[in-house]
C-alpha cells in the first residue's frame, strides 16, 4: 500500500501559508493556534478524490485531509479515537471540480466522520463543541465547508438502514483506520434494504431547493449571487428526480454515474413517469455534480428551466406517495388536506414527544401530535410550491401558517418560516 506523508508546516505551499495568516486573524486564539501549529498526519492516499481533477487540485484536498486529520488527532486521545473517515462526494472519488481561470479547484463540502470509542452521547458533550469550532476555523481556511460528525461503530453497526448510511458505508475514503472497523454495518451496504420514505425526503430536500430558488427568482434585486444559487439547485433537481425513481424502485448506487446507467437501463416503472425526461435531466445532474460551474443564465432562462423541473417535481411526488401511502392522489391540494399519515414509520408517541419540544405543549395533545413534524413540511411544500398564488388564497393561507406555526403573509415570509422548520427535520 502506498502512503503519502505530508511535509512541515513551513514547507507544504499554500496551506501553511493559509494556517498562519488564519491564526493571526484570529487573535491569537488557542484553537487556531492549534490547528496551525498541528503536524500532518500520515494515512493511505490509495484512491483519487475526483475522476478527473488536476494533480493540484488533488493535492490541495489531501493536504486538507492530513490537516484535519493532524488537528483531530490533537483533540481526542489515541486510547478515544478510533478512525477519520472522509464521506461525500470527495470521500467516494466523484468530488466535483470547478474549472476557473484556467485552475481546478474544489467545490463540494468536506464531510468527515470521527469514529471515537465508548458512548455517542458522552463523546458529544466531550468533543462536538471543539470540533464543531475546528471545523470553522478549517473552513475559514480552506475556502469550503469542513463538517465534523461524531460517530461510534456500535451506533452505525446497531442503526436501520437509511440511504445516508448507505452512502457512508459502501463509499469512503478513511483518513485514520480502515474498513475493518466497519465489518458489523455489512447491512447498510444493501441498497435494496434503503426503506422507501426515504425516496419521499430526497425528493422533498430537492424540492424544496425548487422552493427557495423560487422566492429568489422573485426578487427585484436578482443578481449574480442569486443565479448562481439557483442554478446550482436546479443542477440538484435534475439528478435527484431520477435518484428518486431508483431508490423507489430499489436500484439506488453510491456512485452518481453508476445511477445514471441504472437509470438508463430502467425499462419500465409506470406510464405516469416520464422517464424520458428524467433521464435527460439525471445526465445534465450528473455532469453538473462532477464539474460544478456557477450559473450565468438570466432570470429568465432559470425561470423557464425552473418551470419545467417543477412540473416533473409535482408529478413524481403525486406518484411516489400514491405509491407509498397506497391511495391514488389526484392533486397536490388534496395530498396536503387528507388525514393520511404521511410518515407511517414514526412512532406516535415519540411524534408527541418532539411536537410538543417543537411547537409546545399543547401540540402533543393535538389531533395532529401523532404526527411527525416533516410531514407539516410535506404539506407547506406541495402548497407553496405548486400552487403558486396559495398565500392570496385565505384558506390555503391558514392552512399553510398552521403547518408552519407562523403569522407570515407574504410568500417570501413563509418560505423563510418553512425553511426555519426544514434545517429541523429535513
Amino acid at each position: 500500500m502506498r502512503y503519502m506523508t505530508m511535509l512541515k508546516n513551513e514547507e507544504t505551499g499554500w496551506f501553511s501559508g493559509s494556517f498562519a495568516s488564519a491564526a493571526s486573524v484570529a487573535n491569537g486564539s488557542a484553537m487556531q493556534a492549534s490547528i496551525a501549529n498541528a503536524m500532518p498526519v500520515q494515512y493511505a492516499a490509495t484512491q483519487r478524490f475526483t475522476r478527473d481533477g488536476s494533480e493540484a487540485l488533488e493535492n490541495r484536498v489531501a493536504e486538507i485531509c492530513a490537516r484535519v486529520a493532524a488537528a483531530v488527532a490533537r483533540l481526542i486521545p489515541p486510547s478515544q479515537l478510533r478512525g477519520l473517515l472522509l464521506a461525500g462526494s470527495y470521500g467516494r472519488g466523484e468530488g466535483g471540480v470547478l474549472r476557473e481561470a484556467g485552475e481546478d479547484q474544489p467545490y463540494n463540502d468536506l464531510e468527515f466522520y470521527v469514529f471515537v470509542r465508548g458512548n455517542w452521547l458522552f463523546a458529544e458533550r466531550l468533543y462536538g463543541a471543539a470540533l464543531r469550532e475546528i471545523g470553522h476555523c478549517l473552513t475559514q481556511v480552506a475556502g469550503l465547508e469542513i463538517e465534523f460528525k461524531l460517530l461510534t461503530v456500535e451506533k452505525l453497526s446497531q442503526s436501520p438502514a437509511s440511504m445516508f448510511y448507505y452512502d457512508l458505508v459502501s463509499a469512503h475514503r478513511w483518513i485514520i483506520g480502515d474498513d475493518s472497523l466497519l465489518a458489523a454495518c455489512g447491512h447498510h451496504r444493501d441498497a435494496r434494504a434503503i426503506p422507501a420514505h426515504e425516496a419521499t425526503r430526497l425528493l422533498m430536500n430537492r424540492c424544496s431547493g425548487l422552493l427557495f430558488s423560487a422566492e429568489r427568482l422573485r426578487r427585484s434585486d436578482f443578481g449574480p449571487e442569486e443565479a448562481d444559487f439557483v442554478g446550482r439547485n436546479l443542477a440538484k433537481a435534475q439528478l435527484a428526480l431520477g435518484d428518486v425513481v431508483l431508490a423507489a424502485c430499489g436500484h439506488y448506487h453510491w456512485s452518481c454515474q453508476e445511477r445514471h446507467q441504472l437509470l438508463e437501463e430502467l425499462e419500465y416503472v409506470d406510464g405516469k413517469l416520464p422517464l424520458a425526461s428524467l433521464r435527460r435531466h439525471h445526465a445534465e445532474g450528473v455532469a453538473f455534480k462532477l464539474h460544478p460551474h456557477r450559473s450565468p443564465a438570466r432570470r429568465e432562462e432559470l425561470l423557464i428551466r425552473h418551470g419545467e423541473l417543477s412540473a416533473l417535481g409535482r408529478c413524481l411526488w403525486l406518484w411516489l406517495e400514491s405509491r407509498l401511502l397506497h391511495f391514488p392522489f389526484t392533486s397536490l391540494r388534496s395530498y396536503a388536506f387528507s388525514a393520511l399519515d404521511k410518515c407511517p414509520e414514526t412512532h406516535p408517541l415519540r411524534n408527541r414527544l418532539i411536537n410538543a419540544r417543537t411547537f409546545g405543549p399543547a401540540s402533543a395533545w393535538s389531533r395532529h401530535g401523532v404526527s411527525y413534524p416533516r410531514q407539516r413540511l410535506f404539506h407547506a411544500l406541495c402548497l407553496l410550491l405548486w400552487e403558486p398564488e396559495a398565500a392570496a388564497n385565505p384558506a390555503l393561507l391558514r392552512f399553510i401558517q398552521f403547518e408552519l406555526a407562523t403569522g407570515a403573509t407574504t410568500f417570501a415570509g413563509l418560505c423563510a418560516a418553512y425553511e426555519n422548520l426544514w434545517h429541523r427535520f429535513n
